[in-house]
């Protein structure tokens, strides 16, 4: 079995850090997990240090974002394959890292990733599933037509970041969108697709915060492809909101 590492990046995290510790520590095979925090001051390393015990590094400084933080983790990280996990997320159950080797088992894949559902907590009432992000089978041509992975789930070979780099910081929020745009479709690295849920995400994000954030993000789109060498259809992003649509009435099964 190859070796999985798992970068978590933080910034004043208490309330929700401990879910994705355990979530990690709860896998049915070892992984090596790294959590970079940009300097908090609510408490977060002492959530760490008390439930993060199989971490096997932690930095907590000041840095230029969570996607400076991504990129300090991946060098950092030892794994030949490396997901990353943020602070508010969690692995779907015990044996999602078990999948993701199996899969990279095969020494032709690159990367790979999965399905994603949001999550809300319910305070009395309890957790309530909200979002189901079914990925689908990737095809270059998806990209076009709105398509993108989920981030979360995503796992990539630590290979892959040495030839063709980390994520940009001047993208801002689409960093991500950008950074597998750039993997999958400029550079055709080779994903499977694994059709399970691998992730449990809290509703919320900075791209999604206001009307002002959503303008800068589609921006930040338009800039992922440009820089890229990339041209998209008039419509392409037009289309990437319009396919979360489904999400909102689409079932899980649990």
């Amino acid at each position: 079995m190859i070796s999985i590492s798992i970068v978590t990046v933080s910034l004043n995290s208490v309330p929700v850090l401990r879910d994705a510790l355990a979530s990690v520590a709860g896998q049915s095979c070892r992984v090596e997990h790294v959590l970079i925090d940009g300097g908090s001051t609510d408490g977060t390393l002492e959530v760490a240090r008390r439930h993060g015990r199989h971490l096997a590094k932690i930095v907590s400084e000041p840095d230029r974002g969570m996607y400076d933080a991504m990129n300090k983790g991946i060098a950092m990280a030892s794994g030949e394959a490396i997901g990353i996990l943020n602070a508010d997320d969690r692995y779907a159950g015990a044996d999602v890292i078990a999948q993701v080797a199996a899969v990279f088992e095969d020494p032709g894949v690159e990367a790979c990733y999965g399905d994603l559902v949001y999550f809300r907590d319910g305070g009395a009432d309890g957790e309530r599933i909200v979002r189901y992000w079914r990925a689908g089978r990737y095809h270059p041509r998806r990209f076009y037509w709105g398509w993108m992975p989920p981030h979360p789930t995503f796992f990539v070979r630590r290979s892959v970041y040495e030839r063709f780099g980390g994520y940009r910081l001047e993208l801002g929020t689409a960093a991500d969108y950008e950074l597998m745009l750039r993997f999958l479709l400029r550079y055709r690295v080779k994903v499977a697709y694994i059709p399970e849920v691998l992730v449990e995400m809290r509703v919320g994000g900075r791209s999604n915060a206001s009307l002002a954030a959503r303008l800068a993000a589609h921006r930040n789109d338009h800039l992922a492809w440009k820089v890229n060498g990339l041209r998209p259809y008039p419509w392409t992003l037009l289309c990437k909101p319009l396919r979360k649509l489904p999400q909102w009435v689409r079932r899980v099964k649990r």
